[in-house]
């Protein structure tokens, strides 16, 4: 029996022989899937192995998914999509309907594809870090006071004393917010009805603020007390008229804390987030300066 000849001119050009009939096979064809897991794979400099690793399954299956010889279980999908920094759509070879790449960002796409893993991960963590710098710069400015939660001592005779002697609060900043210096906590209803129980009152502190004025609202220290009240000219007069006015005598000790300048609404009182954005944006500013007190 003559032996059958082989044509081996394609030999190096990479088409297929079929050893039976010494003619050029039909190169297979594999499903659009497997082409392109292969394909992306590939370009982002991935071997079968580390695609494997990431995604849980064995190189083999990587090897079977490329040459046809089986699929991906559907639920691997958005995994190996992750691994090859590709979407779905890249996946198979459809346009993204919601996305509208401009030239510049196709650019970017494209050269991101080619880097490697080590190098795809440098570019995302820079890309965050971007990203909280321009949150940081959209953040409204913070003002920082001393709100006094407590009833406050006489003793301490120079109101300026009680400088620290609060607990921080941050505010977004308004116009009232940047005249105050710290917060009350107003407690009972002798100021009703503009002022109410448990509201918080901004006060600019004194000797900044200049004195008071009479019918001017202002926080006060009476012996082992402190007051919102109005400074009246029979002594310290409440908006309540079921509440007399408080009179001393000259010897009394009344200290005149500072003007109230506004009530706070808690809308105002900025969230821990900003104030971390406000303090990563501004690392030089210096935070300038709530008490109980009662009506």
């Amino acid at each position: 029996m003559p032996r059958r000849s082989i044509d081996r001119s394609t030999k190096g050009t990479g088409d297929l022989i079929d050893l039976k009939t010494g003619q050029l096979a039909e190169k297979p064809v594999y499903p659009v899937l497997c082409e392109r897991i292969r394909f992306f794979r590939e370009k982002s400099g991935l071997e079968q192995k580390a695609l494997a690793k990431q995604i849980g399954v064995s190189s083999n299956a990587v090897s079977n998914w490329e040459n046809g010889r089986g699929r991906p279980d559907i639920n691997l999908l958005p995994d190996i999509c992750a691994a090859l920094g590709i979407t779905m759509y890249d996946l198979y070879a459809l346009e993204d309907p919601s996305v509208r790449w401009s030239a510049e960002e196709q650019q970017f796409l494209e050269t991101f594809r080619i880097l490697s893993p080590g190098h795809r991960r440098a570019v995302v963590q820079m890309a965050e870090t971007l990203v909280k710098v321009q949150e940081a710069e959209s953040c409204p400015p913070i003002r920082r006071l001393t709100r006094f939660d407590r009833s406050l001592s006489a003793g301490f005779g120079d109101p300026t004393e009680f400088d620290g002697k609060g607990t921080p609060v941050f505010l977004y900043a308004s116009r009232e917010v940047d005249r105050a210096d710290c917060v009350f906590t107003v407690s009972g209803d002798s100021m009703e009805p503009r002022f109410h129980d448990r509201d918080l009152v901004l006060v600019s502190r004194i000797p900044d603020a200049p004195d008071l004025q009479h019918g001017e609202i202002g926080a006060f220290i009476v012996g082992n007390e402190t007051y919102i009240k109005v400074y009246g000219r029979e002594g310290l007069e409440s908006l309540n008229p079921k509440y007399a006015p408080l009179r001393f005598a000259e010897t009394d000790a009344v200290y005149l804390i500072g003007r109230v300048t506004g009530i706070l609404d808690p809308s105002q009182i900025a969230s821990a987030e900003d104030v971390e954005k406000y303090r990563l944006l501004h690392p030089e500013e210096s935070w300038t300066g709530s008490a109980s007190a009662s009506t």
